[in-house]
């Protein structure tokens, strides 16, 4: 009887210490960017799309984020020439600005 009650407060002690744990993480905010940002869905998928095609004049979108670090909706376009732009835009799909995706140039290399 001894052994399993030295088990079980051992158990214990490990699910404690994982909880308080993650409740500290949570706590202070620490999260993955990815874990935070979401893929636009539904008509503002329709709108993001339609404004970010019309900003680079073409091409074909190959991701979304609602929610990025740099405005609220962000669209990546890869154009025809291969080149990945992507497309900031704000909450009423106005472009905010637009940049060359620096992942694509370093996957080229």
């Amino acid at each position: 009887m001894q052994k399993r009650t030295r088990i079980a407060i051992a158990a214990a002690s490990v699910v404690g210490a994982a909880a308080v744990g993650g409740g500290v993480a949570v706590a202070t905010g620490v999260a993955d960017d990815d874990d935070t940002q979401a893929p636009i869905t539904g008509d503002e998928l329709d709108r993001a799309t339609d404004a970010a095609l019309e900003h680079t004049g073409g091409g074909e979108v190959t991701e979304t984020e609602k929610g990025d670090e740099e405005s609220l909706y962000e669209v990546e376009v890869r154009l025809d020439d291969g080149n990945q732009v992507d497309v900031q835009l704000d909450e009423d799909f106005q472009v905010v600005s637009s940049d060359p995706d620096s992942d694509t140039s370093e996957d080229d290399d």
